[in-house]
């Protein structure tokens, strides 16, 4: 797997709902500690081919490994080798701050131990150490997803998926979310994102972009630009889109 560092290699992955190619034969590798943005309108196939990669739909057809593992014979390998964050929230409103990380942690199969260890450093980064015995579901939504980024990372996953994670939350907010990006990359953690903010994706290594099922580009975000002759990534998506 090690081999040229690629921790993410897809060749010719499709997702066929009867005649629909809601996945269309996409090709894409990612490397280790890479931020790799997947962009595209509601619709494009982004959260079908995140779900494939993730083990958690079948292929209809192609290639695809994942922290080493296969996406059709070994789903299981690959959701303890990673990390997900799910578009609609993921934690559970009714269990507080410290419950959310306990229950998440006895999931991951972390020790009492390292759970409790755990607990003490990702509540005091967040600086969440007066609401750590609140109800998650009394949280602003801005404290809920860099909470919910945190539990992802909690078994120390080779790849993290992020779905949509900084969806409706103020700009100040999303911006400590990508420090807090930043900072799984730099630890070597491979950052998968999928967001339709066309401004976060000048914050990836590399960006995917789907139209329709296809991946229609795929580069940095400033040869994706020069590519296009566009100011930012918004302008390189509207020329996409409208073919």
């Amino acid at each position: 797997m090690e081999k040229n560092n690629k921790v993410i290699q897809v060749e010719g992955l499709t997702k066929l709902f009867g005649d629909f190619a809601a996945v269309n034969a996409i090709t894409f590798d990612v490397e280790k500690g890479e931020i790799f943005g997947f962009l595209g309108a509601n619709g494009a196939g982004k959260t079908t081919a995140m779900k494939m990669l993730i083990g958690i739909s079948n292929p209809t057809s192609g290639k695809a490994k994942v922290a080493g593992f296969d996406v059709f014979t070994q789903a299981e390998d690959i959701k303890k080798n990673i990390g997900y964050m799910s578009q609609k929230f993921a934690l559970y409103d009714d269990l507080t701050v410290r419950e959310n990380i306990t229950f998440f942690g006895g999931i991951y199969g972390l020790s009492r131990k390292r759970i409790k260890e755990k607990s003490t450093v990702l509540i005091n980064e967040l600086g969440l150490e007066k609401v750590a015995n609140t109800l998650v579901g009394a949280l602003p939504l801005g404290w809920k997803q860099k909470l919910s980024f945190s539990v992802s990372l909690l078994h120390d996953p080779k790849i993290v998926f992020l779905d949509e994670p900084t969806g409706g939350v103020d700009p100040i907010t999303r911006r400590q979310f990508w420090e807090m990006i930043y900072k799984a990359a730099n630890q070597g953690i491979t950052v998968f994102v999928t967001t339709h903010y066309m401004d976060e994706a000048e914050y990836c290594d590399r960006v995917s972009i789907m139209v329709n099922g296809k991946i229609e580009a795929l580069d940095t975000p400033k040869k994706l630009k020069e590519q296009f002759n566009a100011k930012n990534m918004n302008d390189v998506f509207l020329k996409l889109a409208r073919g």
